[in-house]
């Protein structure tokens, strides 16, 4: 059973104002599905949709028609109660590390935040001595000292701003990570060193990957399964040797051709 299903979804918005105002369509009968365990690569360029996707997976806006369902859950529909607890076994890593983090709180403040919300849930150690502790437990486990958590965003590079994120994402122990466009805001070097923390992090945490991003690169070498979209629909989608190595769609073939193979 596919512990993520999403099937026909479709998303349209207004052109112009008013009740008579042509719609445009975001994404049209978007289908897929990712085993637990696997990574799906959702490749394509910018504006093709893939964000929009990637928030009406998380439940964050709701088709217009279609489904999305999380380990035989429903997102799509849900009441504030059942998203709460789907909420706390899929988490979204987003774009942009500066905007993501509240720059007047301390880190530690920022990856305990989520424990502090779903204490009652997830029946965890919620004392300041217990929410420290797991604090350092996270930090060391995106590569970064214990010593950041007094520190605030400002005083980290981007690179360490994303870890930070990433370490949020991961104070719930969730199933599921979003991870939309997650190095586009990163320097090539720096977003290749995230890159191969997130294929640490998801054999030492048994993640399961929904990733999110323009370069055919950096999916190829994360992903189980790649989805290529364009203007809103899926165009091709299989696993990955396939893919990359026999495209059948025009589109594909030329996204690979236009960036080079990541060793």
């Amino acid at each position: 059973m596919a512990l993520l299903e999403v099937r026909e979804v479709t998303k349209s918005y207004p052109a112009g104002s008013g009740s008579s105002a042509r719609r445009v369509i975001v994404a049209d009968t978007v289908t897929f599905s990712i085993a637990r365990g696997e990574t799906l690569g959702l490749v394509g360029e910018s504006g093709s949709g893939k964000s929009t996707v990637a928030r009406m997976v998380l439940g964050l806006i709701a088709p217009d028609s279609g489904t999305v369902t999380f380990d035989g859950l429903p997102v799509t529909g849900a009441s504030g109660a059942q998203m709460r607890r789907i909420r706390r076994r899929m988490q979204p890593v987003f774009q942009d590390p500066f905007a993501a983090l509240n720059p007047r709180m301390r880190v530690a403040e920022i990856v305990t935040e989520p424990l502090s919300i779903f204490r009652r849930d997830v029946g965890i150690d919620a004392s300041r001595a217990g929410l420290r502790r797991q604090a350092g437990e996270l930090m060391r486990a995106v590569g970064l000292e214990e010593s950041a958590l007094g520190r605030y965003p400002h005083e980290f590079s981007g690179g360490q701003r994303q870890r930070i994120n990433i370490a949020r994402a991961l104070a719930l122990r969730p199933e599921l990570l979003v991870l939309d466009e997650p190095v586009s805001a990163l320097d090539v070097s720096v977003g290749a060193q995230v890159v191969n923390l997130l294929r640490e992090l998801q054999r030492e945490f048994q993640l399961t990957y929904l990733f999110i991003s323009h370069s055919m690169p950096l999916v190829r070498y994360l992903s189980t399964d790649i989805a290529v979209m364009r203007k809103g629909r899926l165009v091709e989608i299989g696993e990955c040797e396939t893919i990359c190595h026999s495209p059948g769609d025009e589109y594909t073939r030329s996204l690979l051709a236009a960036t080079p193979v990541m060793e």
